[in-house]
């Protein structure tokens, strides 16, 4: 099986105050079509620090992350703006919807700026919608869907432009338990039927359960826990 991204010998430190902070020493990461990661650790140990440079939303100090073949380090801007658009999708702990649109109009919006017609991004956005169990809320803004909700609205986005890996941090963060569980669930369905990579960065110990690969980020590196 293929990888879909690759991180190699991944670095990323700091200058603070006379000192080097070194948050990330020499990861290592292959992430296989469809596989589901989980990705666990003390706060302050660079989680959100390595899903910017898996994203690419950060340059690393030294090493590279390879996304469908692309070394992102050496890409231009815009090409890694397409990269990011084309090849992962986001979600946040926070459902970061345009509050002015509606969910349908929230997931068409990423394939209009990758190209795809009105029609087309309208279509897939309905059947994603449907696949979350939200056609009924098709219309509703923000606003007006509950947080377990939005949370599914954000995930329907993240798969809109049918993406090779999807990167998560603290999905299920902001919800109760019970819509946490529901959140959790859709993740699996959506994973089993799409075969969309996860990378999930959560302190929630049953969805980490859930994947295939549960790494604990430890002194810069990752360790696997099972």
């Amino acid at each position: 099986m293929s990888n879909v991204l690759v991180a190699n010998q991944l670095c990323r430190s700091f200058d603070e105050a006379e000192r080097q902070l070194i948050i990330i020493n020499d990861l290592n990461l292959s992430v296989a079509a469809g596989e589901r990661l989980a990705i666990i650790g003390s706060s302050g140990s660079g989680k959100s620090t390595l899903l910017n440079l898996l994203a690419g939303l950060d340059t690393p100090t030294a090493g590279e992350v390879v996304i469908a073949g692309e070394s992102i380090s050496q890409l231009s801007e815009n090409r890694r703006a397409e990269l990011r658009n084309s090849q992962l999708g986001f979600v946040f702990q926070f459902h970061h919807l345009l509050p002015e649109f509606s969910a349908l109009e929230n997931i068409a919006i990423p394939q209009l700026l990758g190209g795809a017609s009105v029609d087309a991004a309208q279509q897939r956005a309905a059947y994603l919608l449907d696949q979350v169990g939200l056609s009924s809320r098709a219309q509703h803004k923000p606003a007006k869907l509950s947080g377990g909700e939005r949370q599914r609205v954000a995930i329907a986005r993240a798969l809109a432009n049918t993406p090779a890996c999807v990167l998560m941090d603290e999905p299920t963060g902001n919800l109760d338990p019970h819509t946490a569980e529901d959140v959790e669930q859709y993740l699996l369905k959506l994973n089993q039927e799409q075969g969309v990579a996860q990378i999930v960065v959560t302190h929630d110990h049953a969805l980490a359960k859930r994947m295939d690969r549960v790494l604990e980020l430890k002194e810069g590196r990752l360790v696997e826990v099972n």
